[in-house]
């Protein structure tokens, strides 16, 4: 299979891309590289390309030339950034992906996976959040992230493809260090930097309704969740609906203190963690109910959170 990868270069793009070389699938990666790594695709073909300028897709089809699949992760994805720049967050997201999505369908690629989050979920009750939980996204970030499946279940409806939408919750660790993620824009590389610069972290918020007062999520290692885009791309053959939604998670919650705890295993003389207030756009508890991708790919989630801080804490030492 010949599957191109845009965002290919970045954080989760290359642990699939590695995946997908790996099992001798033909690979083609675009990406911009404003956070990418070109040196984490290895020996895939590489197209230097900013997806969400304007383009003609007859011209961006080229890329996809001969590809049976695309797999889409070009995006943005810091919450506070989208706050503070809402119109540029969709212009970012959603152009980048109607830009690919109809150079697919001039390149006559019939299968697409798109990166999606968590965070269209918005504001939950705490309990395990299935597919089925009506979408409610607190911030611009999951507003475009839920923009962007309708946009590929519209397409997928009017042009044929056979696509599939993973909400992925908090990702985080590393196959090897030379994937690790280097932007430190979640929890878990952003606590391990203070940590190893001895500065306290900051946890934003200490008095949600939950069991020590911190915000709750689920933590999944970044070799599961692309393990998880190859079980949705494998999927899609024969599936009768033209577009499915998958959470890939865990299923267990962790708060901001623990994984505070979990760093500190690496770094006890780090500081204690200072309180700051509440962000706007963080709901309390998020936890993914991944029974559907269980049953209908059978996938789930082999590591631990203390797998991940462990690989991550690896990853950034090397670095």
């Amino acid at each position: 299979m010949r599957v191109a990868v845009t965002g290919g270069a970045g954080y989760i793009g290359a642990h699939v891309v590695d995946l997908l070389v790996a099992r001798g699938d033909e690979v083609v990666v675009l990406d911009d590289l404003s956070t990418g790594v070109r040196e984490r695709v290895g020996t895939a073909d590489f197209v230097g390309v900013d997806l969400a300028a304007t383009f003609d897709p007859e011209s961006l089809a080229t890329h996809l030339a001969g590809a049976d699949a695309v797999i889409h992760f070009t995006a943005k994805k810091r919450v506070d950034e989208s706050v503070a720049r809402p119109a540029w967050y969709f212009h970012q997201n959603i152009t980048s992906l109607a830009n690919v999505l109809a150079a697919a369908a001039a390149a006559d690629a019939t299968k697409f996976i798109f990166s999606s989050s968590a965070a269209v979920y918005g504001a939950v009750d705490g309990r395990p959040v299935p597919e089925t939980t009506p979408a409610h996204p607190v911030n611009p970030y999951g507003e475009t992230k839920l923009a962007g499946e309708w946009l590929v279940a519209d397409a997928a409806a009017s042009m044929g493809l056979q696509a599939s939408s993973l909400r992925y919750f908090n990702v985080a660790g590393a196959a090897r260090p030379q994937l690790g993620d280097t932007a430190a824009l979640n929890i878990i590389p952003i606590v391990m930097q203070h940590a190893r610069a001895h500065q306290a972290p900051v946890i934003f918020g200490d008095d949600y309704p939950t069991p020590d007062g911190t915000c709750v999520r689920d933590y999944i290692h970044v070799t599961d969740l692309a393990r998880a885009h190859l079980a949705a791309l494998d999927g899609l053959a024969g599936r009768p609906e033209p577009h499915r939604t998958y959470n890939v998670g865990t299923g267990t919650g962790h708060s901001v203190r623990e994984v505070v705890d979990a760093v500190r295993r690496h770094a006890p003389d780090m500081p204690a963690a200072q309180i700051a207030p509440r962000r706007r756009g963080d709901p309390a508890s998020v936890v993914a109910d991944p029974t559907r991708i269980q049953r209908e790919l059978g996938w789930s989630a082999d590591h631990s959170l203390a797998d991940i801080v462990d690989s991550a804490w690896q990853a950034i030492a090397a670095g």
